[in-house]
């Protein structure tokens, strides 16, 4: 039976907080498929420098959600990068796969709209197709649909784009299942010893080519995606990790660019202990405000009024007898803890997240499971797609500065303080790229010198990005403006009408939203 997808940006742009991601932090996928990762096969690669072949791809959409968009036309192609863009003539390449979508009533066509919907390990093919539903269900107006070719990729690494899986089922699930908080000292070692394992069964199979997934490699390969589609300028739409990665194509190749939007900004100049702590505090607050809205809407949140304090019951609890759910799976702590990460992301995912904790008082932990697999990409059969796998990949590549066990051990008990429910399972969430395995390759954090203006996209009550991210991405750039939604939840643009305006406006026109624009969360 066909699917329609829900489709909510926040929801489809699996994203992550910080440069170096912790838990890591990926929005969860709400938009029906069975799987990000399957689609067309993939096409063979163009040849570096050359306009890409496309081949018509409706299976596409139809395996994603049963159908294509009215009027749209899906093409898949593929282009050729080398693996290490420091050695180019080394014959060794990955093929970036691609799709285009392009509406049957277009005219006065710009050229192509790039995006990246963030996690890292979010597939931007998937997301282009549940983005050309129309703004009706989420989707991009057809406003930009009508001048623009839409163009996903999968990052290299990422979905159908040679892919990193090197994480088994049974891993990921001892993973999310782990308390998040790990007071005793034996319950600490063993998730460490749980992602020691997890980062040198990576290094076994990848071993050097760990290196090579690194974010500056990727902005690199966008800039063959630019020349493949045949555009002499780049516009391009990006979510969380999504502005890191537009950010350094910016800094690399500033003249290449005709417009970008940078929607839920990460900070580049953060470093990895200070990311990790800046996400815990979005966390915190964006909880804060969930609980607030029980508290004044008790009829919509049957955990009102305390449901701070109804979730951390029901943290403490599990530790003790979990509830069991459906397929067998203990719904403990930590299963818990990403139900209540999944549901941050929108507001709308708030009455879920009340419900799921009412529920699970009662003894039922399916909506606890519910949202706990949207976040982690597991389908019912148990097995993941490569999201984490990729997304751990591409953050150690990234970071070259990370703490000692015994530090992360002091960070978290000094971060439970300061952030009762998210920061200790912030701390430890910096421990996989302790071990990891591979060499960095940091991006670099400085400013696009050249570049047209930059928009710069921040929500007050984001949870994962924290709003105080974006005035320094614009900052650091040096050509930024920063557009700010006055709403919760993940990313902004196109929930409002406001913000959408303003981002056509600058996409279609090249005009600048007006400084210290700021748009109503309604």
């Amino acid at each position: 039976m066909p699917r329609h997808p829900r489709l909510v940006v926040a929801l489809l742009a699996a994203v992550v907080a910080t440069a170096g991601c912790t838990l890591p932090v990926i929005a969860p996928d709400e938009s029906g498929s069975d799987s990000a990762q399957p689609g067309a096969s993939p096409q063979p690669p163009t040849v570096p420098g050359t306009v890409a072949s496309w081949t018509p791809c409706p299976e596409v959409p139809q395996q994603l959600v049963g159908r294509g968009a009215t009027n749209m036309r899906y093409d898949c192609a593929a282009v050729a990068v080398p693996q290490d863009w420091a050695s180019p003539k080394s014959g060794e390449t990955y093929a970036i796969q691609m799709i285009r979508i392009r509406s049957r009533s277009q005219k006065d066509r710009i050229g192509s709209l790039v995006l990246n919907p963030g996690g890292p390990g979010a597939s931007g093919i998937d997301t282009s197709v549940y983005l050309s539903f129309g703004q009706q269900l989420g989707g991009l107006p057809t406003e930009i649909t009508d001048r623009f070719d839409i163009v996903g990729f999968d990052p290299r690494g990422v979905g159908r784009s040679n892919p990193v899986k090197c994480i088994d089922s049974a891993d990921q699930d001892a993973s999310f299942a782990a308390p998040p908080d790990p007071v005793d000292q034996g319950t600490f070692d063993e998730i460490a010893a749980l992602n020691k394992k997890i980062a040198e069964g990576c290094g076994q199979k990848y071993g050097d080519q760990l290196r090579n997934f690194a974010t500056e490699q990727a902005a690199k390969d966008m800039d063959a995606i630019r020349a493949a589609v045949g555009d002499q300028k780049l516009s391009y739409l990006g979510y969380s990790y999504g502005t890191l990665l537009g950010a350094t194509y910016a800094q690399l190749f500033p003249k290449n660019i005709r417009a970008l939007v940078l929607d839920g900004a990460v900070d580049p100049k953060q470093g990895y202990v200070a990311g990790s702590e800046s996400q815990a505090k979005g966390f915190e607050r964006a909880f804060t405000n969930f609980s607030n809205w029980c508290k004044a809407t008790p009829a919509q949140c049957p955990i009102a009024p305390d449901a701070r304090g109804a979730v951390t019951d029901a943290l403490a609890k599990a530790k003790a007898s979990p509830v069991e759910g459906d397929d067998g799976r203990q719904a403990t702590s930590g299963w818990i803890f990403v139900a209540v990460i999944s549901s941050l992301y929108t507001e709308s995912g708030w009455k879920s997240l009340a419900k799921a904790i009412d529920d699970l008082q009662a003894g039922n932990a399916k909506g606890v499971f519910d949202l706990a697999d949207q976040y982690a990409d597991r389908k019912p059969d148990g097995s993941y797609s490569n999201l984490f796998d990729a997304n751990l990949a591409v953050n150690c590549a990234d970071t070259d500065e990370v703490p000692t066990v015994d530090k992360i051990r002091q960070l978290q008990g000094e971060w439970r303080t300061k952030y009762p429910l998210f920061g200790a399972s912030l701390a430890v969430g910096m421990l996989p790229c302790v071990y990891w395995p591979g060499k960095h390759d940091p991006y670099p954090a400085g400013a696009a010198q050249g570049s047209p203006p930059i928009v710069v996209v921040g929500t007050t009550g984001d949870p994962a990005t924290p709003y105080e991210n974006t005035a320094q991405l614009a900052g650091m750039l040096g050509t930024g403006h920063v557009l700010t939604w006055e709403g919760e939840g993940h990313t902004a643009y196109p929930n409002t009408t406001c913000i959408t305006q303003a981002v056509d406006r600058y996409l279609i026109d090249l005009t600048v939203p007006a400084a210290g624009q700021r748009c109503p969360a309604r």
